[in-house]
């Protein structure tokens, strides 16, 4: 990857952004088309909710430019409900799936635990040993008790990234020390809907400037994802 941060979405079919992103006129089978034009990279998430398929990345690989970059959710079944417990046939076939329908536009791995997930220090041995770490790996806790320095140490040992995460229950810290910068914007306070203003994300500009990654916006419940990722890319230039 070039030494710069690409900016993105969390989700692109929504209708909040008709008339505000995506012209009036403009059929919703285009609509990822259109932000194609815009982005360069996308973050799926559509696979956390339904285990992937190598024919559905393909498809998706198919209809983007050359150089553009995916980052890829887990399936919920791994991360809520197995926890990365006797899954190891299920992470090898997403990984999989992952690498052979996205080929060269795969960007990073997103693993995003429940807030229930706190810390011990077993569950993040269990993390590390079950990850490809061949992979650009990106682990999102939702449980501050994750944000601590034993933590760190051994993403870093491992060449893991702790996702930097704007969320209203939990430290906003921007990590820049990780193989990659991967920032989450859900929105504050009010997630998902939330936007964020140009001296915040000027603010954010200042700490990951001249470094290399990914800031994906996912306050995508109102039209303030698109018009913050907009701004983004106007900021950052």
């Amino acid at each position: 990857m070039k030494n710069d941060i690409l900016i993105g979405c969390s989700s692109y079919n929504n209708r909040f952004w008709k008339g505000v992103f995506y012209p009036e006129n403009l059929p919703s089978s285009k609509w990822f088309d259109f932000y194609c034009q815009y982005f360069s990279t996308y973050e799926f998430n559509g696979s956390f909710y339904k285990f992937p398929t190598i024919r559905i990345f393909t498809n998706w690989y198919n209809k983007t430019p050359e150089n553009f970059l995916f980052s890829v959710k887990a399936p919920k079944e791994i991360t809520h409900i197995r926890k990365f417990e006797q899954c190891e046939e299920l992470l090898n076939d997403f990984y999989n799936c992952c690498q052979e329908g996205f080929k060269e536009k795969l960007a990073c791995i997103l693993f995003q635990f429940p807030p229930s997930y706190s810390f011990t220090a077993e569950r993040l041995q269990h993390i590390i040993q079950n990850l490809n770490l061949n992979f650009q790996n990106v682990i999102e806790f939702r449980h501050k008790s994750w944000w601590n320095q034993e933590v760190w140490d051994a993403f870093l040992e491992n060449g893991i990234t702790f996702c930097s995460v704007s969320h209203p229950n939990l430290p906003q810290t921007i990590f820049t020390d990780f193989p990659v910068i991967y920032i989450r914007l859900h929105g504050v306070p009010k997630i998902f809907y939330s936007s964020y203003s140009f001296e915040e994300l000027f603010q954010m500009k200042k700490e990951i400037f001249l470094k290399s990654g990914f800031v994906y916006f996912n306050n995508t419940a109102s039209d303030a994802g698109i018009l913050d990722a907009l701004e983004m890319k106007r900021i950052m230039i």
